[in-house]
């Protein structure tokens, strides 16, 4: 087996309810979507060469030639001290877009120490059942047409919400310990699809983790929402959730990747 990596390093865990944990990230190319805030965008597309850390957290790369063979990629993880880690996190681009190696790095990795961790966008239910009996956490995005297009949509005007696909994909995550649901939050962000989005998380997982993350400006997003905005945005999603969480990313605070 082998995956199209863009680069696979040690560091923490930058967003969502286990910030600041030691985590291993494993990078896969190729992305479907275009986020208007997107700060990877070199990951769109599938690469000719990746990188791989050779200490952790040492900002220090050797390259190589893609595909990578799933043992390289192990004996990258390993050298990383793939134990000392808390999660594993398998994150792209978007890795669902290369299922079969995701399940097989998943399932390599599960037994050597950390939880297995997968960062999606929530889209591909189908390319999920293959992968799903090999993670621990399932952290997923709730996109809002009025901040992401596909890379198929035209450029500009109106795109198809993506409320019917989450909710499929989140339907059969319940499957995996813990999911987590990611609502990166902009100035543009609609109110009628943001309560679309509580609606329907609250029917399908009412247990999950729900974080409303304030972007982080970059590319052609400017600023964050208001602290008043984000606090309104809570109080209403409380209403339809438990466990409701409002977390900024944390690593371009520490200068990581």
């Amino acid at each position: 087996m082998e995956a199209n990596l863009i680069e696979v390093f040690s560091s923490v865990q930058g967003e969502g309810p286990e910030v600041g944990t030691r985590s291993l990230f494993v990078r896969f190319g190729e992305c479907d979507l275009r986020c208007a805030w997107c700060d990877t965008p070199h990951s769109w597309r599938r690469a000719a060469r990746c990188r791989f850390e050779l200490e952790p957290g040492g900002g220090k790369f050797e390259t190589r030639d893609n595909p990578v063979p799933l043992a390289a990629l192990v004996a990258a993880a390993e050298r990383l001290e793939l134990a000392r880690h808390r999660w594993v996190s398998l994150t792209g681009g978007e890795p669902l877009l290369q299922p079969e190696a995701v399940a097989a790095a998943a399932q390599a990795l599960r037994g050597r120490g950390p939880g297995v961790w997968l960062e999606t966008h929530g889209l591909h239910a189908d390319a999920l059942r293959l992968v799903l009996s090999h993670l621990d956490v399932v952290a997923m995005d709730w996109k809002l047409a009025s901040d992401v297009r596909r890379a198929s949509d035209p450029k500009r005007g109106a795109t198809l919400p993506f409320h019917a696909a989450h909710e499929a994909f989140l339907a059969l995550a319940r499957e995996v310990p813990r999911v987590h649901v990611k609502l990166v939050l902009t100035p543009a962000s609609a109110d009628d699809e943001i309560e679309e989005a509580l609606l329907r998380i609250a029917r399908t997982h009412p247990g999950a983790c729900l974080v409303l993350q304030p972007v982080t400006p970059f590319a052609s997003v400017k600023q964050r929402p208001s602290a008043a905005r984000l606090l309104a945005l809570e109080r209403l999603a409380s209403q339809h959730l438990a466990d409701v969480r409002v977390i900024p990313q944390v690593h371009p605070i520490l200068g990581a990747p």
